[in-house]
This record gives structure tokens, C-alpha cells and sequence, in this order.
């Protein structure tokens, strides 16, 4: 479903103008993990390039949520007070799960790991007024990937995407056994996110070139 906003007919499923629709390029995939993505409305408003959305669009089995202090947001805590429910907040912490050494014990439980899609210094603040998210135990991840997130600069030189985090998520669960993913699926999962990176690329390019120098006598 479409809709015409601020004269521009924009995609209802990814938010972006319909000229540059990502949706065509978002392969799914079916997961045992609940994923819940926690966005920044600042996020919200980075319709060019938003991974948080692309995240959420690419996992059936996932929501997405938009505030800044979700202590009081009913859907995050039905979740986290069921207690048929395993959850913690992807993020990096002294004493976070390390998913390279350490293995999720499930105990039959729904894993739900909540996702902050937010810039560092946002995510700080969110998980400092969040008092539900605090007291979740961490998750976090090491890697020797480098971001394909070209069209933004990231803070550090390890720093990852949404999308790209989620994925490394996605192939230490599978690792786990957790997940029953096949390899194939992950080869194309960030399709949507490669293929905006080339557009918003593009079009920096297109507009460099279409420039006018006068020269002047």
C-alpha cells in the first residue's frame, strides 16, 4: 500500500519514495528468535537510509516499536514479564553473553533479544531511561567485518548496521543450534540494505555530475 506524502508517493511497507523501494529486494527469513526492534524516532525519520525498518521487513518473527523511554510501553513489557519468555538487549556490556564463546541455554523458552536502532549516544540515553531494558541481561558479539554501510560514517571502526548486527546475531544462533537457518538465506539477507547503499551512492554520484561551473573572466 502506497500514500502521497509531502508530494512524494512514498511505500507504506519501507518508507521510502516508491522510485527507490527496497521491498522487491527483502528476502525473509523464519526465525526461532523473536527479534524486537526498539527504534529512535530519529530513525523513524531517516527514511534514505534506515536500516531498522529493512531489519524488521526481513523477520516475520520480529517487531518494531518507536520511543525513547520504553519503561512504561505496554507490548515491550508483556513480553518481558512472560515468563515463557528468555530476553535480553543486544548490547555490550562487562558482564553481557558473549555469542562467540557462550551459548544461549533456552530451557524450552522463547528467545527474545531486543534490538536498539539508534546512533550510540542515542542508545545510551535510551537504555538510561528504559529501567525495564536495564535490568534485562546483555547479549553482544565480537566480528571482523567491516560495515558496507558506505553513504554514513560510522563511530567506531567495529560498528555495525542494524541489519548487519542482526545477521551476525542470526549466524552465532545458527552456530548454537538455536537456529535452523539455512546458509543460502544468509547470503541474501542483506540484499535490501546492499542494494539502498548502491542507490543512495548512485545518486550522490548523479548529483555531483549534474553540477554547473560557470567559469567566470
Amino acid at each position: 500500500m502506497n500514500e502521497l506524502l509531502e508530494g512524494r508517493e512514498k511505500c507504506y511497507q519501507c518508507y521510502r519514495p516508491i522510485s527507490s523501494c527496497m521491498c522487491p529486494h527483502i528476502r525473509p527469513i523464519m526465525t526461532q528468535t523473536k527479534f524486537v526492534i526498539l527504534m529512535h524516532p530519529k530513525e523513524f525519520k531517516k527514511t534514505k537510509n534506515g536500516t531498522g525498518r529493512l531489519t524488521h521487513l526481513s523477520l516475520p518473527n520480529s517487531e518494531l516499536y518507536i520511543d525513547i523511554d520504553f519503561s512504561e510501553h505496554r507490548a515491550v513489557n508483556t513480553l518481558i514479564n512472560n515468563p515463557n519468555n528468555l530476553c535480553y538487549v543486544l548490547y555490550p556490556g562487562k558482564n553481557a553473553l558473549h555469542l562467540n564463546k557462550e551459548k544461549i541455554e533456552t530451557a524450552g523458552k522463547q528467545v527474545v533479544i531486543f534490538i536498539i536502532d539508534s546512533t550510540w549516544p542515542c542508545s545510551v540515553k535510551m537504555l538510561r531511561l528504559s529501567t525495564n531494558l536495564q535490568n534485562l541481561p546483555r547479549v553482544s558479539f565480537t566480528h571482523s567485518k567491516s560495515s558496507q554501510f558506505r553513504i554514513k560514517e560510522q563511530p567506531k571502526e567495529f560498528c555495525l548496521s542494524t541489519i548487519e548486527s542482526t545477521l551476525s546475531v542470526l549466524e552465532l544462533l545458527n552456530e548454537q543450534g538455536i537456529e535452523e537457518i539455512e546458509e543460502g538465506a544468509f547470503e541474501s539477507f542483506l540484499d535490501p540494505f546492499t542494494s539502498m547503499v548502491e542507490y543512495q551512492l548512485g545518486c550522490a554520484s548523479d548529483s555531483i555530475k549534474s553540477v554547473r561551473f560557470i567559469k567566470r573572466d
